[in-house]
Order: structure tokens, then C-alpha cells, then sequence
């Protein structure tokens, strides 16, 4: 989704200036820190390592998993 509105902000700059109205508008729809916290986590994608990492630190793991598609094609 950023990079859907980076690229419309990109076009958009090359043709006009942006007015205070749209200044406000992608404000309003960028994401702040604190909904982007979740990115500053540390994601494993190796599941041994993972396991190993959590219990030389005493953390739980969460596992993210899911069944099909990745894309959600069945």
C-alpha cells in the first residue's frame, strides 16, 4: 500500500505541486510509528533457529502460520 501511494505522490509531484488539502490527506493515510512498530521486530524465517534463540533467552516464540496458498488462491 505505501508503495501504491509513493508511486501516486511520484506521478502526482511531476505534474503539480501538492496543495495543503493533499498534504493532509496522505498524513491522514500513512501509517504512524507507533501502527509501524510491528516492523521494527526482529521476524525469524528459520523456525530451528528461532526455537534455539528463544530458549537461550527465555522468550516465547510467536509463530505466524498459515494453511494454502500464500496468495489466498484455493
Amino acid at each position: 500500500m505505501k508503495w501504491l501511494l509513493f508511486s501516486i505522490l511520484i506521478i502526482q509531484s511531476a505534474h503539480a505541486q501538492l496543495g495543503e488539502k493533499e498534504r493532509r490527506l496522505i498524513k491522514e493515510i500513512l501509517p504512524t510509528t507507533k501502527e509501524s512498530a510491528w516492523l521494527t521486530i526482529p521476524w525469524r524465517t528459520n523456525l530451528w533457529e528461532a526455537r534455539r534463540e528463544a530458549a537461550k533467552s527465555g522468550k516465547p516464540i510467536y509463530l505466524w502460520e498459515m494453511d494454502g496458498h500464500p496468495l489466498g488462491c484455493t
